[in-house]
């Protein structure tokens, strides 16, 4: 049986704190499906079409490197709905710190009692992203300022041309 992961989130847009969870997490599934929450009361900076782009390109090659099948999805409903609805019976979380564990255990917490076939895994972050935020991408950026160091090459330049005007 393959081991079939979902790593939802909004990806607006995709940081180098999200590519290390992607890192980590095609090391433990056999197929990792990348899954964009769309939420008709949420304006993103990106469009749906963009940031599905943004997924498939930085995540992909690193799925293929390590051997991994690599999907990417959109949904609308509870995120436990579309893991089973995907077949996944690993959810990907990122932790940054003390904060992000409480709120993710009681969600982990609400996921296993609708779904208990689908199992969360928590991906601790690196030292080196830990601070990275795609708020504060977007907020920086949308400044001026330079976001280099904490997105990817290609959502830099998106990011960069998002803002100029």
């Amino acid at each position: 049986m393959p081991r079939i992961a979902l790593y939802p989130g909004s990806f607006d847009p995709v940081t180098n704190g999200h590519l290390d969870v992607v890192r980590h997490a095609v090391v433990l599934c056999d197929r990792l499906i990348v899954a964009i929450g769309v939420h008709p009361g949420k304006k993103p900076l990106f469009s749906t079409e963009e940031r599905l782009a943004m997924v498939q390109s930085v995540f992909a090659p690193v799925a293929a490197d390590a051997g991994c099948t690599f999907d990417c999805t959109t949904y609308d409903d509870l995120t436990i709905t579309a893991a089973q609805k995907a077949g996944a019976t690993i959810m990907i979380r990122g932790l940054r710190d003390g904060t992000d564990l409480d709120y993710e255990m009681q969600i982990a917490g609400m996921n296993e009692t609708m779904a208990p076939d689908v199992h969360t895994v928590f991906v601790p972050a690196s030292p080196g992203v830990r601070p990275i935020t795609a708020t504060l991408v977007r907020q920086i950026a949308g400044m001026g300022g330079d976001v280099s160091a904490f997105v990817p090459k290609a959502v830099a330049s998106r990011l960069k041309t998002k803002f100029a005007g």
